[in-house]
């Protein structure tokens, strides 16, 4: 069975300014059971208090965990553990990086580097894509798919499938490579372009969605939307209606 569908909150990130428990009650009532955090470590008590209110779990969040100091980083996990994140991903590592094997087995070393820390907290860590981990060819392979194979069993992957698609590959192909790895699909859609005000709900773009989670039938599937020229809730709800109607 398909895990429950979950969303990434940066998609509603306005609103969650302005009305955390509101928003987050909205988000329950479309019938999300899951969410993804980010920009929860220096709000997490508030943020476990409010999922709890909402029925709400957060199986996934998001921080940024390579270029922090040592307090930094105790603060990052301890806030996971608090909001009840089972894994921890880092969203960004700096497209610089992604030029070189060297460098990106680098980034890999990192990752495995960091991944026990993560254990003794009781959390798995991960990686999520944008488009020029794609782009960026090295020897005929993505970068992405150079990281992945230099990371370690305990370090797990997020595709985001859209950002692959924009920077050039095919996600189908690329789950097929990757298999158990990816754990976490982003699943959105739109135009194919960088422009992030083009992506729109799940089902009414160009990606070939149906394909996409038939190739990862384990993996968290989480809904996002970047940007959106449009009400941003209805794009969530229509997205959560057209995925669970493909889990039909």
């Amino acid at each position: 069975m398909p895990q429950p569908l979950s969303v990434q909150l940066y998609t509603v990130r306005d609103a969650l300014t302005t009305d955390l428990p509101g928003t987050l009650a909205t988000i329950a009532d479309i019938g999300f059971t899951n969410v993804e955090l980010f920009g929860f470590v220096d709000r997490a008590d508030e943020y476990a208090a409010a999922l709890q209110q909402a029925g709400l779990t957060a199986p996934s969040g998001h921080a940024r965990l390579l270029d922090v100091d040592e307090q930094g980083l105790e603060r990052i996990l301890t806030a996971s553990v608090t909001v009840g994140l089972g894994t921890l991903i880092d969203p960004h590592v700096d497209e610089a990086r992604w030029t070189t094997r060297e460098d990106v087995e680098a980034i890999a070393r990192q990752f495995n580097d960091l991944a026990p820390r993560a254990a003794d907290h009781g959390l798995t860590l991960g990686y999520h894509n944008h488009a020029f981990e794609f782009s960026n060819r090295i020897d005929g392979t993505s970068a992405f798919e150079v990281f992945a194979g230099a990371l370690s069993d305990a370090v797990v992957l997020e595709l985001d499938t859209y950002w692959a698609k924009v920077g050039g590959d095919d996600p189908v192909a690329v789950l097929g490579r990757l298999g158990d790895q990816v754990r976490f699909l982003h699943v959105k859609d739109g135009d194919g372009s960088h422009d992030d005000k083009q992506q729109v709900a799940v089902g009414n773009g160009i990606m070939p969605v149906r394909d996409i989670v038939a190739a990862a039938p384990d993996a968290q599937q989480v809904i996002e939307l970047d940007d959106h020229d449009g009400d941003v809730v209805q794009a969530v709800r229509d997205s959560y209606a057209f995925l669970a109607g493909a889990h039909a």
